[in-house]
C-alpha cells in the first residue's frame, strides 16, 4: 500500500471542504428559494440580502480554496515539466486501463 504525501492529504482536505461548502451553500439556497415564494416586500428584501451574503461567501469560499490548490497545481506543473515521458505513460497507462474496463460492458 502506498502511502500519501503531504501534498496529495492537503490537496483532499482541500477538495473535501470545497465539496463541502458547495453542498452547504446548495441547501441553504434551496431553503432559501423555498421560503421566498411567499415573500414580498421588506421581508423579500431581507430574503435578497441573505442570498447576497451567502453568494458573498461561496465566492470567498472558492478564492480561499483557489489559493490553496495554488501550491499543489504549480507542484503538478513542475512535475509535468520535469518528467514529461513518464507523465505520457501514467496517462496512457490510464487510459488503456479505462478502455479496458469500459470496453467490457
Amino acid at each position: 500500500m502506498t502511502r500519501k504525501t503531504t501534498a496529495q492529504t492537503a490537496a483532499d482536505q482541500i477538495k473535501d471542504q470545497a465539496f463541502s461548502e458547495l453542498q452547504a451553500l446548495i441547501e441553504e439556497s434551496d431553503k432559501l428559494l423555498k421560503d421566498s415564494s411567499t415573500l414580498v416586500g421588506e421581508e423579500a428584501e431581507t430574503l435578497r440580502a441573505q442570498v447576497s451574503l451567502k453568494l458573498r461567501q461561496a465566492m470567498e469560499s472558492v478564492a480561499s480554496v483557489r489559493e490553496r490548490t495554488k501550491p499543489v497545481v504549480e507542484a503538478t506543473e513542475t512535475y509535468i515539466g520535469v518528467h514529461p515521458w513518464q507523465t505520457v505513460a501514467a496517462s496512457a497507462g490510464f487510459g488503456l486501463v479505462v478502455g479496458l474496463l469500459l470496453g467490457r460492458r
